[in-house]
């Protein structure tokens, strides 16, 4: 490798890895601020949020990874500019696309990495991350009593406290009410009151426990021996409610916490989303829900014919011939003189169209979804090219950007990066709305970013090695200058024309 190669890249690696790790870190603040509601009510180990952060860290490296080539590869070339490097290099004879030779090798390599990344990581990564977000939005939020209001979370319980003490374990004024839903008796069969107590779990945090003082269990039950008769009816005896009261000085209620903790869902149930699939998958998947919707679409005209109740075929007549009756529903209104007769046909016809037109938009309804299924599907499988390929597009734009502006640093590399990156972004999701809506064919809406922004390179890369002042100020004003003195000058014409 020589000097020239061993600068670029020590130039290119800073820059690109300290802009992949900011692009990872403001994704997974945008996750947190989106869900912070979802994390911090839940009591939720650190090692649960570490896993989160590892699996949807993995998620944006296929998005971060064009701006991370486009920021470092602009700064790269925007410092050598600016420091004349470039500049030096072609009084020595070396050009520019020798110069970015380097670069182009690991951008080649990084849109390598990124397909196999989108491949084969990717799709782990989001069967992983989604699966664990779902069950930490799952969860239930932990215990958190407040003072008059009551308590429902905890199933087979509803508790009020009336004043709760600054240490969080001592309570005043509690009602707790035990519901029994056992057999046919359902609803509030028992009622605690005490006059104080205190709340605390145990070490392993598997129950919570009560420790109640000075109060009463009021106790609600049914005496089957003793009743009263029904004379209103021949029905049975009606049952006798009782209640029984135990006083007490000291109390313990154990509760489990088993419905608190984080339980993990299967995650086979989260790999029929397409962003699960790898390159294989989808395709045979894709496949298999086209010969679906084929079959869907062949069988809906044999299915429709239970909504007509005659069944004919026009008669073969000349077509100088008019026809004064019709064959099926003219002869049998013939039949039928009686105007009720004729009323109630004509309201059964009417009610036949009416379920043949909600079959029709049914069946037109569910093809639709199954057809939007398929582009999701095959959407996927060409965004596992066009994540990669627009790696290398945008160092095709940010390199011989960089070396038109001449401007390094984290300033206006950082300022043209994002507006690019956004330009890529808004394509993207453009384009995958008209594919998935089916009002463009997938590949062209997959492919509508690369498509649009790779001219910009190829022209970008053309100005570039022209050494063309592109960006400079003053080209722009000599141009405005030029214009105005020949608009002049030919305005001048025209007064010494009219003049003769």
């Amino acid at each position: 490798m020589k000097k020239i190669d061993k600068l670029v890249l020590k130039s290119f690696w800073g820059p690109f890895v300290l802009t992949l790790c900011v692009v990872i870190f403001i994704f997974l603040m945008r996750l947190m601020m989106f869900y912070i509601d979802q994390f911090v009510s839940k009591d939720i180990e650190l090692t649960v949020f570490a896993r989160i952060i590892f699996y949807f860290s993995l998620i944006t490296i296929p998005v971060a990874l064009p701006l991370a080539v486009l920021l470092s590869s602009l700064m790269t070339f925007g410092n050598l500019g600016e420091f004349f490097e470039l500049t030096a290099l072609k009084s020595a004879g070396i050009s520019l696309t020798r110069a970015l030779r380097p670069i182009l090798v690991v951008a080649a390599g990084i849109a390598l990495f990124s397909f196999w990344f989108n491949n084969k990581v990717a799709p782990w990564a989001n069967l992983k991350g989604y699966s664990l977000l779902w069950d930490i939005k799952s969860a239930k939020a932990t215990l958190n009593l407040k003072e008059g209001i009551f308590y429902n979370d905890l199933p087979g319980y509803s508790i009020k406290v009336d004043k709760k003490m600054p240490d969080g374990v001592t309570l005043k004024g509690m009602v707790i009410y035990k519901h029994q839903e056992s057999g046919l008796e359902t609803g509030n069969r028992e009622i605690i009151l005490a006059d104080s107590g205190r709340m605390f779990t145990t070490p392993d945090k598997q129950y919570l426990i009560f420790e109640l003082y000075n109060g009463n269990d009021y106790t609600e039950y049914t005496d089957n021996t003793s009743g009263t008769v029904s004379y209103a009816s021949s029905g049975p005896q009606n049952k006798l409610a009782k209640f029984l009261r135990n006083g007490f000085q000291h109390y313990k209620l154990r509760i489990s916490l088993e419905s608190f903790g984080l339980k993990r869902t299967d995650e086979q149930q989260f790999e029929y989303h397409e962003y699960m699939k790898n390159l294989n998958e989808l395709a045979f998947l894709s496949d298999s829900l086209k010969k679906e919707l084929n079959t869907s679409r062949k069988s809906v005209a044999s299915t429709s014919r239970q909504y007509y109740n005659y069944q004919f075929k026009a008669p073969a007549v000349p077509a100088v011939k008019p026809v004064k009756e019709g064959q099926w529903i003219d002869s049998l209104l013939a039949k039928r003189t009686d105007a009720r007769n004729r009323t109630e046909l004509a309201d059964a016809a009417l009610a036949q169209a009416r379920n043949m037109l909600s079959y029709a938009e049914s069946n037109d309804t569910y093809l639709k979804e199954k057809e939007k299924t398929v582009f999701r599907y095959e959407l996927e499988s060409h965004h596992k090219f066009t994540q990669a390929i627009s790696c290398f597009i945008m160092f095709l734009i940010g390199a011989p950007l960089g070396a038109i502006i001449k401007k390094g640093g984290f300033g206006v590399p950082v300022l043209v990066s994002i507006l690019f990156f956004i330009l890529l972004y808004v394509l993207t999701l453009t384009g995958d709305k008209y594919a998935k809506d089916g009002l463009v064919w997938v590949p062209v809406g997959a492919w509508l970013a690369n498509v649009l922004l790779l001219p910009i390179g190829l022209y970008l890369m053309k100005q570039a090695r022209n050494d063309s002042r592109l960006f400079d100020k003053d080209v722009y004003i000599i141009w405005w200058d030029r214009m105005k003195k020949r608009f002049e000058k030919r305005r001048s014409e025209r007064r010494e024309t009219a003049m003769v």
